[in-house]
């Protein structure tokens, strides 16, 4: 999966966690997302961020923005 985090925005963030975890249905945990980013072929940068969630159930991806700081 390309990146667009070549400028290290937050926005940019956003956006390649997103595409990481497409086609997720919510509730999701943790491990879920990680799977389903690793399973979307998603980047070292969104596959970090995603790892460094708290352990927990997120219940949409705006739950999941907040827990890596890209609210």
């Amino acid at each position: 999966m390309a990146s667009s985090t070549q400028n290290d925005t937050p926005f940019n963030k956003f956006i390649d966690v997103q595409k990481a975890l497409k086609g997720v249905t919510y509730p999701a945990d943790k491990q879920t997302l990680l799977e389903a980013a690793k399973s979307n072929g998603a980047d070292d940068e969104a596959l970090k961020q995603l790892e460094g969630l708290a352990d927990g159930e997120y219940g949409s991806p705006a739950e999941v923005s907040k827990g890596v700081g890209n609210e």
